[in-house]
């Protein structure tokens, strides 16, 4: 299949941390990887990206933790609760080992948890199977 031949879908990063904010648009461009990716650096502007339309479907949300004003966990519960946003396809991408973050997280029905320091080779690992997953998954339009 050529890469004509699907959609692309927007990555919605919602990242406080800027270094690891360039590290995950470095490693889309070194793979050559066209996604659009809209960042946000807490839960609060990426819920007002959202609802605005500014992030065009189909997308898919790499969410951070721990972050200011709304964290990750805070952000997936008010996302689960809106009736136009509850069905976003999300990845948490966070430092947290802590089993309770896992439990929260995967009760809020996200995709994955990715510990960014298992990403042994930067992030390409990370782009890697996103690009998979939007290869093989039919994405809905939100």
């Amino acid at each position: 299949m050529s890469k004509d031949n699907y959609k692309h879908a927007t990555i919605l990063l919602v990242e406080d941390d800027d270094i690891d904010a360039k590290i995950v648009e470095r490693a889309f461009n070194k793979l050559r990887i066209a996604n659009p990716i809209i960042r946000a650096k807490d839960g609060v502007m990426a819920l007002e990206l959202l609802r605005d339309g500014t992030v065009p479907s189909p997308y898919i949300i790499l969410l951070d933790l721990n972050m200011p004003k709304m964290g990750g966990l805070e952000m997936l519960e008010v996302l689960r609760g809106d009736k136009c946003l509850s069905k976003s396809i999300v990845f948490v991408l966070t430092t947290s080992k802590d089993d309770e973050d896992k439990i929260a997280a995967y009760n809020q029905n996200i995709a994955g948890y990715i510990v960014k320091e298992r990403l042994q080779n930067g992030f390409d690992e990370l782009v890697k199977l996103l690009d998979y997953y939007w290869r093989i998954v039919e994405l809905p339009e939100q």
